[in-house]
């Protein structure tokens, strides 16, 4: 494989990571279908690893500084996390955050596999107070869909001196725009069907870290409970990160204008995002991320004029999921388990359209002025 510069930025990493550079190798590592492998090599049977996946996890590792591991989707990547925990074990967790992270810990709680805590983790206080004797904290920041900021310095600090792991799932800032591990977290969790894939045509989902035990752990848990990628999946993702950092950079530019726009446009009840100086989060965010994101929360008065607006959109398509080329909304609180969400709270993955297209079909969208 390509070994890297430590002087090389992440741009090119996500070119160059997992390449091979042997003499008369293919420069992207291709696609490797097989079940079964030849005695005597690294690899014997395909659920226990496969090259094209070692080359995602080479990458990945590198971009967010530790050692990756790819998994069939985030969320069989979040539960292999907490399988690593003992039975009874207490998970410190965000009142609001990914539906498939609060379901799947509702589950367990509720079959007493494990005990949870709801917090605020935007309200640091109320986090450090919620950590005491906990097992395990597990962050968000962007939350999802709310977009709040966590302070990640200083709860993961304090996480670490009580001896908590730490989880955090990086899906919305992605390695490029905040690397939690650098800033003392045990794991970082990724839903590489979002940004890291970017077409909405995959499903992955990958575990980095620095712990070696922990490492060790996630990958027996991969292999007993057969959590694994498959291999034109793995594929796709790494192809997909090739281009990460041109994709997020054209989201981004265009969410901060759209953003700027929904935030003046008195259609619009409130806006999230942060970038707006108006979010409370905007000067932790300035500080802990490379950037803001390319995700926007919007409200609108009622439930029915955010159903409206989805119906008579054109451009900018309806779907539950984020983090593709496309402009995708969806209207969150219509999903069960989303209750606590503004009921016209409308979530936007701003893709890499020409940033005015965009605009006037949301414009168009919202109705008369």
């Amino acid at each position: 494989m390509t070994k890297p510069l430590p002087s090389w930025h992440p741009e090119t990493l996500a070119v160059t990571a997992g390449r091979p550079d042997e003499p008369g190798a293919p420069f992207n590592t291709p696609p490797t279908f097989a079940s079964t492998f030849r005695d005597g090599g690294i690899y014997g049977y395909g659920r226990w690893g496969n090259p094209t996946w070692g080359a995602l996890e080479e990458a990945l590792g590198l971009l967010e500084g530790g050692r990756a591991l790819v998994f069939g989707s985030g969320q069989a990547a979040l539960a292999a996390v907490l399988e690593t925990l003992p039975v009874g074990a207490t998970v410190v967790l965000p009142s609001t955050a990914y539906l498939g992270t609060r379901g799947l810990l509702a589950d367990l709680a509720a079959r007493q596999r494990l005990q949870t805590r709801a917090v605020d983790v935007t309200d640091a206080p109320a986090v450090l107070a919620g950590i005491q004797g906990a097992d395990m904290l597990w962050l968000e920041s962007p939350t999802n869909p709310l977009l709040g900021i966590a302070d990640l310095a200083t709860l993961l600090s304090a996480a670490r001196q009580q001896g908590i792991p730490t989880v955090v799932d990086n899906t919305f800032a992605t390695p490029l725009l905040q690397q939690p591990l650098q800033l003392g977290a045990t794991a970082v969790v990724h839903s590489a069907t979002k940004y890291i894939g970017g077409h909405s045509d995959l499903l992955c989902g990958a575990v980095v870290t620095r712990d070696e035990e922990l490492l060790s752990n996630l990958q027996a848990r991969r292999t007993l409970h057969g959590g694994v990628a498959g291999t034109m999946e793995a594929w796709l993702a790494l192809r997909g990160l090739r281009t990460l950092p041109l994709r997020l950079e054209r989201a981004q530019a265009n969410a901060r204008i759209l953003a700027e726009r929904l935030a003046a446009d008195p259609r619009v009840v409130a806006t999230r995002y942060p970038g707006l100086p108006t979010h409370p989060g905007h000067d932790l965010a300035a500080r802990q991320m490379a950037g803001p994101g390319a995700m926007i929360s919007f409200e609108l008065a009622s439930s029915a004029l955010a159903d409206a607006l989805v119906g008579r959109l054109r451009l900018v398509v309806g779907g539950t999921s984020l983090g593709g080329v496309e402009s995708t909304i969806d209207r969150r609180n219509r999903w069960p388990g989303e209750e606590d969400v503004p009921s016209g709270l409308l979530r936007l993955s701003v893709g890499i359209e020409h940033v005015e297209d965009i605009w006037q079909d949301l414009a168009q969208a919202l109705g008369p002025a």
